[in-house]
């Protein structure tokens, strides 16, 4: 019963619009003042892989997400301090306009855990907890936005495409 408020009411779309902005603006301004501003993801990397979340016995919580760090994120610096400011900037892009927006929300929450994971807590668990309500919501979240027309118009050309191939 929630899930189809959720998905299908038009009072939900304009609750869900309000939460999509708000995320859509952390998001924005978040990564655009990493592109304006310089980023440089490796002092954050280094202080996630020297002090990672550990449990109450001490242990590393998310030890594979350490290696992760260590082994590829670290040493691939240069794709991180690209991809995590475009990233956020773009996310932030889609939930403002409303376009794609379960795309870039899940997405969002990708990033959401990845800083989770690597011991920011933040505002993560406000945002993880609204871009479930965002994601859960599906098309219903971008109707009042740009989805009104995009999701269609994807909709009719791949449907298009799959018809095409088949015949």
């Amino acid at each position: 019963m929630f899930n189809n408020f959720l998905r299908e009411n038009k009072i939900s779309a304009a609750i869900l619009t309000i939460i999509r902005l708000y995320l859509g603006y952390s998001w924005f301004t978040a990564g655009f003042h990493k592109l304006t501003g310089g980023f440089d993801a490796s002092g954050f990397l280094k202080g996630a892989t020297a002090n990672p979340v550990k449990g109450p016995d001490g242990n590393m919580v998310y030890a594979w997400y350490v290696d992760f760090l260590k082994d590829f994120a670290l040493p691939n610096i240069d794709v991180f301090n690209t991809i995590v400011p475009w990233g956020e900037t773009l996310i932030g892009l889609g939930l403002l306009l409303g376009c794609l927006t379960t795309a870039a929300m899940f997405f969002g929450l990708v990033m959401n855990f990845s800083f989770f994971l690597a011991g920011t807590v933040s505002h993560n668990p406000t945002d993880i907890f609204l871009g479930f309500i965002i994601l859960t919501a599906g098309y219903n979240a971008g109707r009042i936005g740009l989805d009104r027309w995009v999701v269609p118009f994807i909709n009719k050309t791949v449907g298009k495409s799959k018809t095409k191939s088949v015949a």
